[in-house]
């Protein structure tokens, strides 16, 4: 009875312990002789789940791509004219991320801040690929770039076309949270490494990509949350599900203050949901190098300005009214927050939709203001206080979408409808 005791005792502490121990070691009771052992057969011992995992890898994994990146970096030398030089040396910042193919024409989408110049600004100044079970690299050419949503498409130069290998592309408006996630990449430059977890969340909005505006931050958008492992070096690469079709793109992390290391994982990874992808990609490719911006409501311009110096010299920036005393506002009257309409071109869809701008010009110390106007305070059902706000309630809209504006003008609200046409994409 006393050995029947220390084996049910053994038994409730490997269950304290987890089950790594349960799985590793069978507690014996009593006098009882352990059975006869029967060596695995390890391709029966596999789960289903495992067995998915492998194959998608398998199949999929030679899609994915290695990017590493050069940048030529000038700086000040202080003591270069010691040694008969011009003060001035040039240092190579290098840079590592992840890409995948997504077409037999070789396009490799990544993101933006993969392949950016230093400050993200440009591209870098070389640019190079490598693909699964090759040791030499090619050099890459940038095809489109789209700072705002934080993509890129570049594309190999003499790479053998039996080496591309096309990544299929999901549905990421179908995820649902609790759904099987593949991450593959380079973290920390450890080429083709991938990892599995869930779909965390399907719709968490997070500043995505670089502002055009000087805000420093880009335009909050949907993002798929994942507990998959991403680390630098993810970035650019593909989020799989169970059919090994990609349903997003591996962009930020989630690091605590006070993490050791550099930005590491903390189980909150994020990925740009791969529709948003399919539907900038025909903009990418026609963009022949060059920058494509997310939609805006053409010949609308806004009017409250605010001059921010930087080291290029002043600029002009558009703000949000929360920005503004509320003891101005009351007075100009206008609403606590918003995005100020200065001009509307004539013939455009938002004049014909009844969008109107300001009639006067009143100027304060480091700004200005246009008054008379309509203050937009909402697009499809989303505040509007910023030039970022309103980009975020278009992002994801295509030529012919409708956006719903809900204005303020002189205290009274109405809704205003704008269709976006060819030129909002420009």
């Amino acid at each position: 009875m006393k050995a029947r005791l220390i084996g049910i005792a053994l038994v409730l502490a490997g269950l304290g312990l987890g089950a790594t121990l349960l799985r590793d070691q069978v507690p014996i009771g009593g006098a009882s002789a352990p059975p006869a052992v029967t060596a695995p057969n390890e391709a029966a011992a596999k789960l289903q789940n495992e067995l998915n995992t492998i194959d998608i890898v398998k199949r999929f994994e030679p899609g994915l791509v290695y990017i590493s990146t050069e940048q030529d970096i000038a700086s000040s030398d202080p003591f270069g004219w010691m040694f008969g030089g011009g003060g001035q040396e040039t240092q190579v910042q290098q840079g590592v991320g992840s890409g995948f193919f997504v077409n037999a024409q070789g396009d490799i989408l990544t993101n933006y801040h993969v392949v950016a110049g230093e400050g993200g600004a440009g591209t870098a100044d070389r640019i190079r690929v490598r693909v699964m079970g090759r040791s030499d690299t090619v050099t890459a050419r940038v095809i489109g770039l789209a700072p705002q949503y934080d993509l890129a498409l570049i594309r190999p130069e003499g790479l053998d076309a039996s080496l591309i290998k096309p990544i299929p592309l999901g549905n990421s408006d179908s995820l649902q949270v609790g759904q099987k996630a593949v991450a593959m990449g380079a973290p920390f430059g450890l080429d083709f490494s991938v990892t599995e977890g869930i779909v965390s969340s399907t719709s968490r909005q997070i500043p995505i990509g670089f502002s055009t505006t000087g805000s420093g931050e880009g335009i909050t958008q949907k993002a798929i949350q994942t507990d998959a492992a991403i680390n630098p070096g993810n970035s650019g690469g593909p989020l799989l599900d169970s059919t090994g079709h990609v349903i997003g793109i591996n962009t930020q992390i989630y690091s605590p203050s006070g993490a050791s290391g550099a930005s590491q994982s903390a189980g909150v990874g994020f990925a740009i949901p791969i529709n948003a992808a399919k539907n900038l990609l025909p903009r990418l490719q026609a963009a022949g190098g060059s920058v494509v911006f997310a939609p805006k409501l053409t010949g609308v311009t806004p009017g409250l300005v605010v001059q921010q110096r930087t080291a290029a010299g002043a600029r002009n920036v558009a703000v949000g009214l929360s920005l503004l005393s509320s003891e101005g506002k009351n007075t100009l009257n206008l609403p606590e927050s918003g995005l100020v309409v200065g001009t509307v071109a004539p013939g455009t869809p938002a004049y014909q939709a009844g969008l109107r701008g300001g009639n006067s010009t009143q100027a304060f110390r480091g700004g200005a203001i246009q008054l008379g106007g309509d203050v937009i305070v909402e697009a499809d059902g989303l505040p509007v206080d910023a030039l970022e706000d309103l980009q975020a309630a278009l992002i994801d809209k295509k030529e012919g979408d409708t956006v719903t504006l809900k204005v303020v003008n002189a205290g009274k609200t109405r809704e205003v409808k704008v269709t976006l046409d060819a030129a909002a994409f420009q």
